[in-house]
């Protein structure tokens, strides 16, 4: 199989609001090749990774979009880089054209205002303009709207977002990285907590994100598969989920393998392209748990890990 990919990531750091440990760094992305993950995107990391992060021989190549864009007053303290409206496309802008993407927080909780479309538009003006692309976090159903309507490159979790937009974005192109089991994993806790807007919030639209995620491969939406948090190295857990979701195996592989692949610029296994492939027993579209399995894994064109 291609090399797989992890197309939304967060290594290095412990937990919000830390700064990135560089050894933390290298083991994160060790446990990701472990996987059988051969290329990561980290749209936001909790600083700017050394030089070595996409290149050294024993870590995933990777593209990343430095730290967090986001309004005044919303994300997390003491990671991200915070801009008023005026400021954000020169940001983002800058942002691009050093690693080739910038990620805003597009939405953060239920009662936040979302960066409104007239502002994320000419975000991604000037990304664009700038050779870069566009990924926006967005959990809300008005912030996901803003950020379909501004054509973002990346709509990353898309929590709660009208499965009536999903045509649009499959015309323009703007991919949709769900993050569904990580999502989904919390679904249960929350479930317990008293009742609220808040928890309203996150149930109504949890619930059913991964019919959302099935339903924008069925229009035609490129759905990337992305693990967001600790522990590192669970992107057969992501691939898992977007097929119980709806996806069929194929499918759901390729948002963590090919697809994935083709989107960030990388070819699959044809004549030419870097050497990234992972080697299993059995082909695992007909037995998703073979993921867990790799007989080995192979990054630019060396063996990086193997079992008997």
């Amino acid at each position: 199989v291609p090399g797989l990919v992890d197309a939304h990531t967060h290594p290095g750091a412990e937990a919000p609001g830390q700064a990135l440990d560089e050894s933390l760094l290298r083991d994160d992305l060790h446990e990701h090749v472990a996987a059988g993950v051969t290329m990561i995107r980290s749209p936001g990391l909790a600083g700017d990774p050394p030089a070595w992060f996409g290149r050294d021989n024993d870590v995933p190549r990777g593209v990343h979009a430095g730290m967090w864009i986001a309004q005044h007053g919303q994300f997390f303290d003491g990671w991200g880089r915070r801009a008023d409206h005026a400021e954000l496309p020169a940001v983002a802008a800058a942002q691009a054209a050093r690693t080739g993407w910038a990620k805003l927080i597009g939405d953060w909780g239920p009662d936040d205002e979302p960066v409104p479309v007239a502002v994320l538009t000419a975000v991604v003006a000037a990304v664009h303009a700038a050779g870069g692309r566009v990924a926006v976090h967005s959990q809300q159903a008005a912030g996901g709207a803003a950020a379909v309507a501004a054509q973002v490159d990346s709509l990353e979790h898309g929590m709660c977002l009208d499965p009536g937009l999903l045509a649009q974005m499959a015309a323009q192109g703007t991919v949709l990285t769900p993050t569904l089991a990580v999502i989904s994993a919390t679904l249960q806790d929350v479930a317990t907590r008293p009742d609220g807007p808040r928890k309203a919030w996150y149930l109504g639209g949890a619930s059913v994100h991964g019919e959302l995620a099935a339903a924008a491969a069925e229009a035609g939406v490129t759905v990337l598969a992305g693990t967001d948090s600790r522990p590192h190295g669970r992107i057969a857990t992501e691939i898992r989920a977007l097929a119980a979701a709806g996806l069929s195996p194929h499918d759901a592989l390729a948002a963590g393998s090919w697809a994935a692949r083709s989107y960030l610029g990388l070819p699959g296994l044809v004549p030419g392209a870097p050497a990234d492939a992972v080697v299993y027993d059995t082909d695992p579209r007909a037995d998703l748990d073979q993921l867990d399995h790799p007989r080995a894994v192979i990054l630019r064109g060396q063996l990086r890990y193997s079992r008997p």
